[in-house]
């Protein structure tokens, strides 16, 4: 049965996707609700269809047109083999203990940032860019360079699902570790809810992009973290040290949230300064939010 696509697009609800099976099920509704929803958007033009297409160029062999494209649109495509690739794309994802949060039966944190990184990693594909995988705590766990076809894409998933958080934070370490294993620049996408010193990891931020590589962060909190409202009795646990404290939230509530304000606002300020694109996100927004941000930076470079 052909989904409409409403209920295509119900795949961008995290309480949907919370409920499939696997890892490969959500990148594939993820992206196709996205697409969905693109056809009603300034996207429109977004060259989804011909993702296994490029224009004919001059000196492009004929035996690689595809005729049915032609006799649909009037235009000449070539098929595009696996290894031409448009770009490379370093999806980055902080597995560290404090991204297994969540709140009011929420996805946490880690569950939320593989799901968006799932989506991204089917949708660059689709588009012919080669796409590779880290993963870190305190230090880098798994490393998978990047390749633009789809047993590839498999292979990430699979990583993906097998994923869950462990150690303490290392954010500003691990991303140094990273930017000096990358050696073709590209594109970094990093998900972390950035829990460590804001100088620290902004100085691996700036790393990447002195290797002159185009950087997009996407803050991963869950709403609770934002807005602190707790109500009035609570024990807090950390969950990178098991230290406990009770105390009640309503006292600390305005001064938490100014807290909050300000270390968001450095990172925000911060990758502006330095032409770093900045996402905040939290795990009761649709899927769309990060990969609409994504396809604004991928459209500027071409």
């Amino acid at each position: 049965m052909i989904e409409s696509g409403q209920s295509q697009r119900k795949y961008l609800q995290p309480e949907v996707v919370a409920k499939l099976a696997n890892m490969e099920l959500v990148a594939r509704l993820v992206v196709e609700g996205f697409i969905t929803g693109l056809h009603k958007s300034p996207y429109h033009g977004f060259s989804v269809e011909f993702a296994e297409h490029r224009q004919y160029m001059p000196g492009d062999e004929i035996k690689h047109m595809d005729w049915k494209i032609y006799g649909r649109t009037d235009r000449y495509y070539i098929k595009q083999f696996e290894e031409e690739t448009n770009l490379k794309a370093y999806l980055i994802l902080d597995s560290s203990r404090s991204m297994a949060f969540s709140s009011e039966g929420r996805l946490t944190k880690l569950d939320y940032s593989c799901y968006i990184t799932a989506a991204l990693a089917q949708l660059m594909i689709q588009q012919r860019d080669a796409v590779g995988l880290t993963v870190y705590d305190e230090v880098v766990r798994t490393y998978m360079p990047p390749h633009a076809t789809k047993s590839y894409l498999k292979q990430i998933l699979k990583q993906l699902e097998l994923t869950s958080a462990g150690n303490k934070t290392g954010t500003a370490e691990s991303l140094h570790n990273i930017a000096e294993r990358i050696k073709r620049r590209g594109l970094v996408v990093i998900l972390s809810d950035l829990f460590d010193d804001p100088a620290g990891v902004m100085s691996a931020l700036k790393h990447f992009r002195h290797k002159k590589n185009e950087v997009i962060v996407m803050q991963v909190l869950d709403p609770l973290e934002r807005s602190f409202a707790f109500g009035r009795d609570a024990v807090f646990k950390d969950l990178e040290t098991n230290e406990e404290l009770t105390t009640q939230p309503w006292h600390i509530q305005k001064a938490y949230q100014q807290s909050m304000k300000t270390f968001l606002d450095t990172y925000k300020r911060e990758c502006r300064e330095h032409n770093i694109d900045y996402v905040l996100l939290d795990t009761a927004m649709p899927f769309d939010t990060a990969l609409i941000h994504y396809l604004n930076k991928r459209m500027r470079l071409g």
